[in-house]
């Protein structure tokens, strides 16, 4: 979405990656301004898809392009709108569907409801509006919320690498010997 708004070109925007300049555009918009459907709405499972929810942006970003006048690549006039709108639906989308887990595990008995934990890293971790919602859903369902700094949810590395510590504490399927491992990079 941010590619497709050419959110680079913005004067406010110019040296942010596309999450944290949608993210900050957002803050001054108006999400009601555009309603996105929310994506899987017909599965009742824990499943996220975005591609559905991203054609649905660009179908509305082609409609303002022409009802400005102007070309793909300029900035649309409502352009922290469109980032607050497609950032509220990212984020209700996230927030129904881990409550959906959420509530699964409850009812199966497969966390402990006296320490139960959400877990949130990566790149949608650092966006407080996301982590502002799920912080809302865990507190409504007597779950903690566990987050890295904004600074370390840039990289999918550093969550793999705090996964593995935390499963090394608890010596949960780590491995001590390579031996007898292939492998093979790419």
């Amino acid at each position: 979405v941010a590619r497709r708004l050419s959110l680079r070109k913005h004067p406010e925007c110019y040296n942010m990656a596309g999450g944290k300049a949608i993210e900050h555009l957002a803050q001054t918009g108006n999400w009601q301004q555009h309603t996105f459907r929310l994506p899987m709405q017909q599965y009742r499972n824990c499943d996220f898809s975005f591609s559905g929810l991203q054609n649905l942006v660009n179908k509305v970003i082609i409609q303002k392009e022409k009802e400005e006048g102007i070309q793909e690549g300029e900035i649309l006039s409502c352009v922290k709108d469109i980032a607050a709108a497609a950032q509220h639906a990212v984020a209700v989308h996230i927030i129904q569907r881990t409550h959906r887990a959420m509530l699964f595990c409850i009812k199966n008995s497969i966390l402990s409801s006296k320490n139960a934990t959400l877990v949130v890293s990566g790149g949608v971790a650092s966006n407080q509006y996301i982590r502002k919602g799920l912080q809302t859903l865990a507190d409504a369902n007597g779950f903690a919320l566990l987050c890295p700094p904004p600074r370390l949810c840039t990289d999918n590395g550093v969550m793999i690498a705090w996964n593995g510590v935390e499963r090394l504490r608890a010596g949960l399927g780590v491995l001590h010997s390579t031996d007898g491992i292939r492998y093979e990079p790419k």
